[in-house]
């Protein structure tokens, strides 16, 4: 082949585990809990996720105060492993740990604007409850801001060629991607809320 495929960008999606309906359920109320209970994320909320709320910029360690978050936690980190894997990382045999975690829900019209996660290096979403026709994870090309004098890509270019791609939301599936990723979510449409939660690991 003349021509070959180099600096691949890998996203990994998979579900939790097999029949988890049941433990979706029980994060989404424990969620809900936590928007009543948490005033600090409330007003954070208000001033940084307008519309939505997130336990970020209050509580974003859930996995080390909540039983049912710590068992989110040990669930995650084995498809956080088979994803290191698949990426090859040398990880110089240190071990890998989440290092956040937090909440996000998000009513009509709330969004997520573009960002991605520093101080880490693998980051991922967790979807709890998303309701028929809700937002789904859009990923940018990480390198759009290098393209230049480009022209744009042709409507029917292939996936892999786009400029961004969107998985959407599904209940009881993880989403896995390197930190350095930007992504974004855009606004809810539908008249109900999406739930989800979000999470960091880095290694040592």
């Amino acid at each position: 082949m003349p021509i070959r495929a180099w600096f691949p960008t890998f996203i990994y999606c998979e579900p939790l585990q097999r029949g988890g309906a049941r433990f979706s359920t029980e994060l989404a109320e424990e969620c809900r809990r936590l928007r009543e209970y948490d005033a600090a994320g409330r007003a954070w909320s208000a001033k940084n996720y307008p519309g939505g709320y997130t336990s970020y910029g209050s509580m974003a360690h859930l996995q080390k105060f909540s039983s049912t978050f710590a068992t989110l936690e040990k669930k995650l980190t084995r498809h956080v492993r088979a994803f290191a894997r698949a990426l090859e990382l040398d990880l110089r045999g240190r071990e890998i740990r989440m290092t956040d975690c937090w909440a996000n829900i998000m009513p009509p019209a709330a969004a997520h604007s573009l960002h991605l996660h520093p101080l880490s290096f693998i980051s991922g979403t967790y979807y709890v409850a998303t309701p028929p026709g809700c937002p789904g994870l859009k990923f940018e090309d990480p390198r759009l801001d290098r393209f230049m004098a480009a022209p744009p890509r042709r409507p029917d270019a292939h996936a892999k060629n786009k400029t961004h791609v969107t998985y959407p939301a599904e209940a009881g599936q993880v989403i896995l991607f390197e930190s350095w990723l930007r992504h974004e979510v855009p606004p809810n449409r539908v008249d109900a809320e999406r739930i989800s939660i979000s999470f960091n690991y880095n290694w040592a």
